[in-house]
């Protein structure tokens, strides 16, 4: 247990500091960093959420006919 925690304390520690040197090394300014982040942020949640309604849908469909058996 001791060594899971402190393996994730340091990807914790790991990818903060590669997120403050990606934002002080970024080559953009920092409105457009924000705006890009933001933008790769609302695709990914578009996405998994249309990946959601799929899976959904099929698991509904799966369960109807499974209870009209």
């Amino acid at each position: 247990m001791r060594k899971f925690f402190s393996l994730l304390v340091g990807l914790s520690i790991g990818a903060a500091i590669g997120a403050l040197l990606a934002t002080f090394f970024s080559p953009v300014s920092s409105e457009e960093f924000q705006t890009n982040l933001q933008s790769h942020y609302q695709r990914a949640l578009k996405a998994g959420r249309e990946a959601n309604s799929k899976r959904r849908a099929e698991l509904e469909a799966e369960l109807s006919e499974l209870r009209g058996k």
